[in-house]
């Protein structure tokens, strides 16, 4: 079979395939021909050195490896590369990435167009390019976290494209590819969750969407039957011919609420049915966000690690990809100025009996309007000079001052009504953000818990102390309390640095196994989509 006929009929398969024929096209072009060959491997050397100096990563990988091919040559391995190459590109979309039908086209244009070992050359440097491309946005993530939204502040891994191309040189093509994706329990759950919606999606989705404000126990009607055959739908509820809200519909909207991050009543309110009215295509959208989310973590979470889901107001202590201990969570408010933002850091230290330094947005933002007003306005603060001295309010002109222009600061001393509560949870960073106590506990038990100006309050604080301790010291209680009752501001540094990890999760599956859904409370997650949209990401049956 001659190249120009393999050509011809390249365009009428499937990639795998195509990339079988290339190998079949490329084989009289391959180095190390009989005839001619220090000049063509001079040439072909060039071309490579040409074509990659606008990509200084790849063109340093051929510099280093003196520019042997890793693609093009007639050989059984180069053929293996370029058709688990193509294999892969294909299904891109299966992750959540682009169509890479456009780029596989492109990709087959140079490889048909190839005339020359110059040709060649610069055909080995566009499959090293898809290489990397598509790895780094597999292993790293399509976007870049901080041009979506400022509370996006997390840093993704550098992907290494020199390890990239060693990888598919050195180890079986399919299965180093396969191993790109994020091997993360959360990835691949998220995958299988994928997939799951996306047959429902093809299948007409869950039905008729409810059509009433409430519904609760002992209703009936044309509504309580569409919310019934709506859980049926969804998996919540076996096949039923009942027609009025029983006790089993009842059991099916507290497992939906559970599973949703509701107030597990039974009664089908406003928020209640808001959510399950969603279509699976919203679902989808809130996975493939997830999933690129996934990516941006680093793969190495830490053995032990604090997990802070956001939109799940938890916080979590994980030892060996197992939860150890979980308790609520209060988050920032959803105010441009107090949103918790999204980051990675290490605890390295917690404070017993702490002090509350105000920061300084507060100071100026809050206090001093009403310290204008009145000098003894917030009494249980302290207001401090540059040396650390206490400032009498009574002969202190406050209203003189302006936000930029206010020269004291203000300290709450260790109290049970600190703002911090009695314990409090570092790893210093820049954003000013920890974990910590707090006395406004009854906040703990409303569905929505985002009212902190930025920092993770605790609704167990003392267990989660217990927890980290119990690592360096045989009895933690007895520890923490020996401190706690001596009412000194005690800092305790931690044996072994504990990395935590503020994600914004509106989709997740629990170790079990159950697909769990968030409301965007911050609307993060939709600027994250609208990001996905525009670099090409589509829904399953959307396309064109």
């Amino acid at each position: 079979m001659s190249p120009v006929i393999v050509t011809r009929a390249i365009s009428t398969v499937g990639p795998t395939l195509k990339a079988g024929l290339f190998a079949l096209a490329l084989g009289g072009f391959a180095l190390g021909a009989p005839d001619g060959a220090t000049a063509q491997v001079t040439a072909f050397k060039q071309a490579v050195a040409e074509a990659a100096s606008a990509s200084d990563p790849v063109a340093q990988f051929y510099r280093e490896t003196g520019y042997t091919a890793i693609w093009t040559g007639r050989d059984d391995a180069a053929r293996s590369r370029r058709a688990a190459l193509f294999r892969a590109l294909g299904e891109a979309p299966m992750h959540g990435l682009p169509d890479r039908t456009s780029e596989i086209n492109a990709l087959m244009d140079v490889l048909k167009s190839v005339q020359t070992t110059r040709d060649l050359g610069r055909a080995e440097v566009a499959m090293s390019r898809a290489l990397v491309g598509y790895a780094s946005d597999l292993q790293t993530g399509l976007l870049q976290p901080r041009q979506i939204d400022d509370g996006i502040v997390r840093k993704k891994h550098q992907p290494d494209f020199a390890a990239y191309l060693a990888g598919i040189r050195d180890q079986a093509p399919v299965a180093y590819l396969r191993s790109l994706a994020p091997q993360s329990a959360q990835y691949q759950a998220l995958l299988r969750e994928k997939m799951r919606l996306e047959a429902l999606q093809q299948a007409g989705g869950w039905g008729p969407q409810v059509a009433a404000k409430k519904l609760e126990s002992g209703d009936s009607g044309p509504a309580v039957i569409a919310l019934r055959n709506r859980l049926i739908a969804m998996g919540y509820l076996p096949r039923s011919a009942a027609r009025s809200y029983d006790g089993a519909l009842e059991r099916a909207v507290q497992a939906f609420q559970s599973d949703h991050g509701l107030t597990a009543d039974g009664v089908a309110g406003g928020g209640t049915l808001a959510e399950i009215n969603k279509p699976v295509s919203a679902r989808l959208k809130s996975v493939l966000v997830a999933m690129e989310r996934e990516r941006w973590l680093t793969p190495d979470r830490g053995t032990r690690h604090v997990l802070v889901n956001q939109t799940d107001f938890t916080a979590k202590i994980i030892d060996n990809g197992e939860v150890t201990f979980v308790t609520r969570s209060v988050i920032g408010k959803d105010n441009a100025d107090r949103r918790s933002p999204e980051f990675s850091d290490e605890m390295e230290h917690m404070v017993i009996n702490p002090s509350w330094y105000v920061p300084r947005s507060i100071v100026t933002k809050e206090y001093l309007p009403k310290l204008r007003n009145n000098p003894n306005a917030v009494g249980h603060i302290e207001i401090t000079d540059s040396r650390g001295r206490k400032v009498n309010r009574a002969t202190a002109d406050f209203s003189k001052y302006t936000a930029r222009t206010f020269p004291f600061a203000m300290r709450q001393p260790p109290s049970r009504k600190n703002a911090l509560g009695l314990v409090k949870f570092m790893f210093p960073n820049k954003y000013n953000i920890y974990l910590h106590d707090t006395p406004q506990k009854s906040l703990f038990q409303r569905e929505v818990r985002a009212f902190s100006h930025g920092c993770i309050r605790l609704a167990q604080p003392f267990e989660f102390a217990y927890a980290l301790l119990a690592r360096q010291t045989e009895n933690p209680k007895d520890f923490f309390h020996r401190i706690l009752n001596s009412g000194k501001e005690t800092k305790v540094v931690l044996d072994q640095k504990v990395p935590v990890h503020i994600i914004y999760r509106t989709a997740f599956v629990t170790p079990k196994g159950q697909p769990e859904y968030r409301r965007d409370i911050y609307g993060r997650d939709a600027k994250v989509w609208a990001a996905l949209e525009r670099a090409g990401v589509v829904l399953p049956g959307v396309q064109g």
